[in-house]
């Protein structure tokens, strides 16, 4: 048992002192140091310094590990031009990375207060360091392929490369389920997997009306994606439609990224499906992709979240600096309201989004805690704070065990 002294701590709906934290793996009691130290008297003891906040982990919910190499090898500005030079570069992107690579990555995450994070894996190169990694995994294994002649060969490839994914059994390394996007999946290819993951009780996720070639491509067979599957699949049509690919994942808890060009009637089906939306504001602007209607989803009662995606689409995984660029770009969005939501969608949503028991300094959650170094007393606009001021986190625990900073 261990008891942590911080001088605040932010729980689900406020910021308190004067207490104290017991926890092994999970947080056992909040209380005044008194109260825990009689009550488990054998228990290590640690005072943080002055201005220390301990607050919940982060949880990254949409990163793509594998492609951790790219700094100035991708182009940037259009989706079409992006996707090509993706296709053009990826042996190397991909060669290039190796465990180490993809680990310097993780542990960058780390350093940045992710307890958690969920890994958009394509071919399982990312297996190793993501099951070493100190951090809670959610591995989703993607599936992609729109030729109907191709689905057994993929679907046998996908299939082994979750059944590896199953044979990790260390605590925090959950398998799931990633199915691309509508245009590059065949639906007999989603039905299957969707069937796997309700079956197997995994989790979903999919990329979803990211950008308007989809969304023209889908639509009316029309626009930059059209001559694109020409050229690189020798296919004219799309394989579905965005409302077919939505039913698919009707009675999952699916988290859709992206779902920056999707209509008022897809919007109400994700609402009525209850799905959660990713919110990558960094990977959608240099892309070319409009900006996530948070207000949209909000009036919908859709629970969103925020993530980083990965390198080849952003300069880092940093859900920090994520949340200050999400901040300005929304601004018509009340500040602090918005601040505190984008906080509540790296911790408390997206845990509940994941399946997960942490997100928040609760008994009975899991001690996935962070201990950012404050330089004052927290006024009420602290969520403002620390998306802007990026302070230092000198502690992170995870199920418990400090990862990070001295004991």
């Amino acid at each position: 048992m261990k008891i942590i002294t911080p001088h605040y701590i932010m729980l689900r709906d406020r910021v308190v002192a004067n207490l104290s934290v017991a926890f092994d793996k999970q947080i056992q009691k909040i209380a005044p140091f008194e109260e825990l130290i009689e009550e488990f008297p054998d228990a290590e003891v640690t005072t943080l310094r002055e201005h220390s906040l301990l607050m919940p982990g982060l949880i990254n919910a949409h990163v793509h590990i594998e492609f951790s190499k790219n700094k100035t090898e991708l182009s940037y500005g259009d989706f079409l031009n992006w996707l090509y030079s993706v296709i053009e570069n990826r042996a190397d992107l991909i060669n290039d990375c190796d465990k180490e690579c993809m680990s310097k990555a993780i542990e960058r995450m780390l350093e940045g207060g992710i307890t958690t994070f969920g890994a958009i894996s394509s071919h399982a190169m990312d297996l190793e360091a993501c099951a070493k990694a100190k951090q809670n995994v959610v591995f989703f294994n993607e599936l992609i392929g729109s030729q109907a002649n191709m689905a057994d060969a993929l679907f046998s490839d996908f299939t082994a490369r979750l059944d590896a994914s199953k044979t990790i059994k260390r605590e925090g390394f959950y398998p799931a389920v990633a199915i691309h996007s509508p245009y590059s999946v065949h639906p007999i290819l989603v039905k299957k997997a969707v069937e796997i993951a309700k079956n197997e009780n995994l989790k979903l996720t999919a990329h979803f009306m990211e950008s308007i070639a989809e969304r023209e491509w889908l639509d009316e067979d029309k626009g930059d994606f059209k001559e694109f599957f020409d050229k690189m699949l020798s296919q004219d049509k799309s394989v579905t439609s965005a409302e077919e690919f939505l039913e698919y994942f009707e009675g999952t808890d699916t988290l859709l990224t992206h779902v920056t060009n999707a209509n008022e009637e897809e919007i109400r089906t994700i609402a009525k499906n209850n799905l959660t939306v990713i919110h990558c504001p960094i990977s959608n602007r240099l892309l070319g992709n409009p900006t996530l209607n948070i207000k949209e989803l909000n009036k919908n009662n859709i629970r969103w979240v925020v993530a980083t995606d990965g390198l080849s689409s952003n300069y880092d995984l940093d859900l920090f600096e994520e949340m200050k660029i999400s901040l300005f770009m929304h601004s018509d969005a009340p500040l602090q309201k918005f601040a505190q939501a984008l906080i509540n969608g790296v911790t408390i949503d997206a845990a509940e989004a994941l399946g997960l028991n942490t997100g928040v300094i609760e008994a009975g959650k899991n001690a996935d805690m962070i201990v950012v170094d404050l330089e004052s007393e927290p006024t009420p606009e602290l969520a403002v704070h620390l998306i802007l001021h990026r302070y230092n986190i000198s502690k992170v625990y995870i199920n418990g065990k400090l990862e990070k900073g001295e004991a």
